[in-house]
């Protein structure tokens, strides 16, 4: 039976007894991915075992989990907090993909089976329904996913684990820094790699995911920060309008002149 391109998470976690830690850290990360959960957004241990129908200490577990996977952290007054990605963790992070993601392309030896190319059809598919349906959370989270699903096709589970987290922080770095990559483009985008793929083109298909990702990382609106050390003074410092001189008529001769 084909596998169906994942969903994107229910907008609430259900209640079930038997819910593991790695259950709610799992859930978690699909919310980041679907962009309903934000970067320094808080995660109390309270809410969430109501909301997931567990103790305080399975929370504790599911947070430490992610904690490890650098998606929390833990401040002694805040709690647990969803992490900022710095300017230099962005670019880290989309170098990281990059390597991974053209990596598993370049260790292809033979074309891809046919189950495998349908599956990231499919998966293209949904995204397009999503975009035309205009459903943010859904697109953003299938648009995420195609690189884990990707990697599941090519790699296998390890990689489509060690993607997942890099894609639901790359998730973060665009909500955070503002990403204007337009979602269909991403999708023709995606279009193109499998269309790559299903013909052989090896090479075209690692050329046309680098460069994709590379248009997502340039669509970030980074501030100067540490490649301009003075532009936050520069900003402040910039010729503008006078409020109060402009006020004053230069050629009024009741005008006293100051030395």
């Amino acid at each position: 039976m084909q596998k169906q391109p994942p969903q994107a998470p229910q907008s609430a976690p259900s209640r079930s007894a038997r819910t593991s830690p790695q259950q709610i850290a799992d859930r978690i990360v699909d919310a980041i991915l679907a962009g309903r959960v934000l970067p320094g957004q808080r995660l109390g241990e309270q809410s969430l075992a109501d909301l997931f129908g567990v103790s305080r200490t399975l929370v504790r577990e599911a947070m430490a989990r992610l904690s490890a996977r650098g998606m929390v952290q833990v401040d002694a007054r805040r709690g647990w907090f969803v992490v900022e990605p710095s300017l230099e963790e962005a670019k880290e992070a989309f170098s990281a993909r990059v390597a991974i993601e053209t990596g598993l392309l370049h260790a292809l030896e033979a074309p891809v089976p046919r189950a495998r190319l349908t599956r990231l059809k499919q998966h293209v598919k949904a995204e397009q329904a999503a975009i035309r349906a205009g459903e943010p959370g859904q697109r953003s989270y299938l648009l995420g996913d195609f690189h884990v699903c990707l990697a599941e096709c090519l790699g296998g589970p390890l990689m489509a684990d060690i993607l997942r987290d890099l894609t639901a922080r790359t998730t973060l770095i665009a909500s955070l820094f503002q990403s204007t990559h337009d979602a269909a483009q991403s999708c023709a985008d995606h279009a193109q790699i499998v269309a790559a793929l299903q013909a052989g083109e090896h090479a075209q298909a690692i050329a046309l995911m680098r460069t994709h990702i590379g248009t997502v990382q340039s669509h970030l609106r980074l501030p100067g920060g540490r490649d301009d050390p003075l532009a936050g003074l520069r900003d402040a410092l910039a010729p503008r309008r006078r409020l109060f001189t402009d006020l004053i008529d230069p050629s009024n001769p009741t005008l006293e002149k100051r030395p």
